[in-house]
């Protein structure tokens, strides 16, 4: 799969935001304002994937005004074709932050891999304990993403992979309209680059094609050479870019 039109990232924003569910949303003549108390750029930002018809800079003020009385940073989320609206940002001291690409690939040959490994359908406390732990979560942002996660209203996989009976890796996926989104992949640091995270895809993929999903995609920040690189290996090709533009408060 090839492509960047703006129906094909309008597709995969909202899968994302299906997936990755802010605690509260506000619309905006088109964009979607996202506040999650400050846990994560991706739950708290500004998207503009619909049309709009409001004056540009009149609504970036507005939108620095609301996140401003919510305590938090503006961040506007742009994605590939947003050249202008960047500039405008930049102008207005805005910094980018975490560019990401979004990379796709099809699973139609993907098949189980041998493993200890155990699915749950929902976010069950092992799970959440390992990953919070081996992603350094502090109180506060365990407490927002559980938050998140019971938002969650499309189909989820939560996934373990242990040894010895101890759990080494974890990750999740979240299906929706036979896409399959590959997310949360962390592994024990004293496990790492022995194969598990290739491991992790590789069953959520098979899970994920035994509920008819004939697309798998994921996020990855553009400077995570080791997460771009099992991506790479994988299959995963780059479909298109977004990237944070953030102001401080």
């Amino acid at each position: 799969m090839k492509t960047n039109t703006k129906q094909d990232i309008i597709l995969f924003e909202e899968m994302a935001s299906n997936a990755h569910v802010a605690l509260n949303i506000m619309q905006y003549d088109g964009w979607i304002l996202k506040f999650s108390e400050g846990h994560t750029n991706r739950a708290n930002s500004v998207s503009m994937i619909y049309p709009s018809i409001i004056n540009v800079n009149e609504k970036i003020k507005n939108c620095e005004k609301i996140y401003s009385e919510q305590n938090l940073p503006c961040v506007f989320k742009l994605t590939d074709g947003d050249e202008q609206m960047m500039k405008l940002l930049i102008e207005r001291g805005y910094k980018e932050v975490t560019p990401s690409d979004v990379m796709v690939r099809e699973i139609d040959d993907i098949t189980m891999p041998e493993g200890d490994i155990t699915f749950y359908n929902k976010p069950v406390e092992e799970w959440l304990c390992a990953y919070f732990e081996y992603e350094g979560f502090g109180q506060k942002s365990q407490a927002i993403y559980r938050r998140m996660l019971d938002k969650v209203c499309i189909k989820a996989d939560y996934l373990v992979i242990r040894k010895q009976g101890k759990i080494i890796a974890v990750a999740s996926s979240a299906m929706e309209r036979g896409y399959l989104l590959i997310q949360n992949v962390v592994v024990h640091p004293d496990y790492r680059r022995k194969g598990y995270g290739k491991l992790l895809c590789k069953a959520l993929m098979s899970k994920g094609k035994s509920h008819d999903a004939k697309t798998a995609w994921l996020q990855v920040v553009q400077t995570n050479e080791g997460a771009y690189k099992l991506y790479d290996g994988l299959g995963f090709k780059k479909v298109y870019t977004y990237r944070y533009l953030k102001k401080e408060l």
